[in-house]
């Protein structure tokens, strides 16, 4: 231990004590010591690896991705065909992937929003069938449901010869749903760009609504003028392009049908899978975020004349998404990574591709790190998004 010191005008002061008696000193060495430590074990174990390649004679980096795939994809979002590079292929792969989350993810929200507010309800067959149908699809892995569904389409429903006619124009047989789409016109596309300013024209609706009732009170029907917006600003522009109404229409050809747009069934059993199953989880997160609001809340709002939904919507969902919105991202994050499964029944989604890719190049490491690297940018993107809405639904103090 450091003595004291006496000084000539007898005084006596504490002498400094070393360097790494100092907690902030110790702790930044500690630090610098396990980072040391973990970067020798990573050298060590990248050295190893390329030098058991090497002797092996496995090549080795990422210039296997401008070689011919060589292999057919069976869905695909952009043009592609067994010319094509690995690189392309696995750009397929991580679309395939993206647009099942995507669909999923949008779903999800919306069917677990229903369950878990039907949970809650005062009508006793409807909150039974809400708990059934949580508890049913908790209890059952998600594997279990994507290998049920599979097998739903390929061995129950019939071939298309024998297909289900739902209505016009539209199917259902083991090559999937099949149904009719309007035939290419410019109509459609003007009116796409008309429902994209329709979206932008009730954004702003629904600020000004907001900025309106915080200033006055009165409330504006935001809810009726938006769809009166986003369905009738698209229908005008269609009929003042021309009215096109030439369907493309599925028609039975051989053994199978031509015309229309097909679903297929391993898309169609992934995504109900993945849906059904993490509903249920939602459902029970949107639970439990209306019943941490408060009962009193309920009342006093009802005391004031309004009406059960306006008091969801204006009084207990604004207040329960502050605790909804934290579990519901990791259920999105749950939902995105549980797409890789779906390799089990054929769905070319990204897992899928890689591992084909991976079997006929070899190399593995590069294989899974790219599998590592797009489901991290996937997750890390969803979790972005939901934090910035979570900041931007927080409360804030005055």
């Amino acid at each position: 231990m450091p003595q004291d010191e006496t000084s000539h005008t007898g005084t006596v002061t504490p002498s400094k004590a070393p360097f790494w008696y100092d907690p902030k000193v110790r702790a930044v060495f500690f630090q610098v010591g396990v980072l040391g430590m973990v970067g020798l074990l990573g050298y060590y174990l990248m050295t190893n690896t390329l030098a058991n390649l090497e002797r092996q004679a496995i090549a080795t980096g990422f210039g296997c991705l401008e070689k011919q795939s060589s292999f057919e994809i069976g869905e695909s979002l952009i043009s592609y065909s067994a010319a094509d590079t690995y690189f392309k292929a696995l750009l397929v792969g991580a679309l395939n992937t993206l647009l099942v989350s995507f669909i999923g993810i949008t779903l999800t929200i919306i069917l677990g929003t229903f369950i878990g507010i039907a949970r809650l309800s005062t009508n006793w067959l409807l909150s039974k069938m809400a708990a059934i149908y949580i508890e049913f699809f908790q209890d059952i892995p998600i594997l279990l449901q994507l290998f049920f569904w599979y097998a739903f389409f390929y061995e129950i429903l019939p071939q298309p010869r024998q297909a289900i006619n739902l209505f016009k124009g539209v199917f259902l047989c083991n090559r999937g749903l099949i149904f009719a789409i309007p035939a290419a016109h410019p109509a459609y596309k003007y009116s796409a760009v008309a429902f994209l300013i329709g979206c932008l024209a009730v954004y702003l609706m629904r600020r000004w609504a907001r900025k309106r009732q915080d200033e006055t009170g009165r409330i504006f029907p935001v809810f009726r003028a938006a769809v009166g917006i986003l369905i009738g600003l698209p229908v005008l522009t269609w009929w003042a392009a021309g009215a096109p109404t030439a369907m493309d229409m599925p028609v039975l050809r051989g053994f199978n049908f031509q015309g229309g747009i097909t679903v297929s069934p391993e898309f169609t059993a992934v995504l109900l899978g993945l849906v059904l199953y993490t509903a249920a989880f939602v459902a029970e997160v949107v639970r439990a975020g209306i019943q941490s609001v408060s009962k009193g809340q309920t009342e006093a709002a009802a005391s004031i004349g309004l009406k059960p939904g306006q008091i969801l919507n204006l009084v207990i969902l604004p207040q329960a998404l502050r605790v909804i919105i934290p579990p519901l991202t990791s259920q999105m994050l749950n939902l995105t990574k549980n797409s890789s499964l779906a390799v089990a029944i054929g769905y070319p989604e990204f897992v899928s591709v890689a591992g084909t890719t991976i079997n006929q190049t070899g190399q593995a490491i590069e294989g899974v790190a790219l599998i590592m690297t797009i489901y991290l940018i996937f997750s890390l993107t969803t979790s972005a998004f939901m934090n910035w809405y979570n900041k931007k639904m927080k409360l804030v103090e005055r």
